[in-house]
């Protein structure tokens, strides 16, 4: 009898096994732009995210104390994200190393942090919100970053 790699036969009962390859896609690195999460849509606002630094992040927006975002953006690249409705939103994120989707975090050198200014988008007519962030300091920026704890974080 033939098994299909993965599976084990027992007493003529299937048990399927984890394999190396499923624990490798879980923690495969997403693409750029990545929209990890998103509970909100329909609107014309816009987001574009510079990552300068040599981690990737995962930058995430809140509404009151619901996630509705989520997107990665690799080191030193950009990401845009588009179609985000009229609102008040907080801005979060997280820099590190070897992103597990399943764990929906960083598994090694995870920081935690949070814009303390909130990102207002509107819409009148034609004209609608783009922000700009960037992850890593900039001379003569205005934004300023706090550090929050992991279990704060809105995974």
């Amino acid at each position: 009898m033939t098994v299909p790699q993965g599976t084990v036969t027992l007493s003529g009962a299937a048990v399927t096994t984890t394999t190396a390859a499923a624990e490798s896609s879980a923690l495969a690195r997403p693409a750029n732009g990545r929209i990890l999460y998103r509970r909100v849509s329909g609107g014309l606002g816009r987001l574009t995210i510079k990552n300068g630094l040599k981690q990737d992040g995962v930058v995430t927006l809140t509404r009151g104390k619901r996630k509705v975002l989520s997107v990665y953006v690799r080191a030193r690249r950009s990401a845009t994200v588009r179609g985000i409705p009229d609102g008040t939103y907080r801005v979060w994120f997280t820099t590190g190393y070897r992103y597990s989707v399943t764990k929906r975090r960083f598994t090694k050198s995870a920081t935690y942090q949070r814009f303390n200014q909130t990102l207002r988008f509107t819409t009148i007519g034609n004209q609608y919100s783009v922000w700009r962030l960037t992850l890593h300091p900039v001379r003569g920026g205005n934004a300023r970053t706090g550090y929050v704890n992991p279990r704060n974080f809105p995974h």
